[in-house]
């Protein structure tokens, strides 16, 4: 066997070639960050409980409403997140159902992240199948295009 075929010992302080980022830490280490993600999103979604979007003053408006008198996307989505969080389901469905819709999506992406992190696998660095991602893209522009058209009135917030 010659120098050139035997893998280069690792260096200090520098990752291990063939071991994930992170293998054999603690539980808790491993799970810092999804746990952080969710104290950050139940942190935002009580303050949006309490602090009620409806009444004015109390949240900037959406940038791109003010500038064209068009709705993004995400327009409504704080009042969808408050309507939610006192159980107004049909409210939060009138008010943006892409929002609503999506809430499952991310709840999914954020347990089979902490899931993996913690059975200490490594973490699927590519979300879906680069098809899926384009066909969500279209429906987000989509339902963009649609509420602010006069026939889609019912989807604007």
């Amino acid at each position: 066997m010659t120098n050139e075929s035997r893998p280069a010992p690792p260096s200090r302080g520098g990752p291990v070639p063939g071991v994930p980022d992170g293998a054999g830490q603690p539980l808790a280490v491993r799970l810092l960050r999804p746990g952080g993600v969710l104290i950050l999103s139940v942190s935002a979604v009580l303050y949006v409980a309490a602090v009620d979007p409806n009444e004015a003053g109390h949240y900037p408006t959406c940038p791109f409403l003010a500038l064209t008198g068009f709705q993004c996307p995400g327009c409504g989505s704080m009042r969808t997140v408050h309507a939610l969080a006192h159980g107004h389901l049909h409210e939060a469905f009138s008010l943006n159902v892409l929002t609503v819709a999506m809430l499952p999506v991310l709840a999914f992406f954020w347990l089979r992240w902490a899931r993996a992190r913690a059975l200490d696998r490594p973490v699927r660095t590519k979300v879906a199948h680069p098809a899926l991602i384009w066909v969500l893209f279209g429906a987000i522009l989509l339902f963009w295009l649609i509420r602010n058209l006069p026939v889609g009135s019912a989807l604007a917030a």
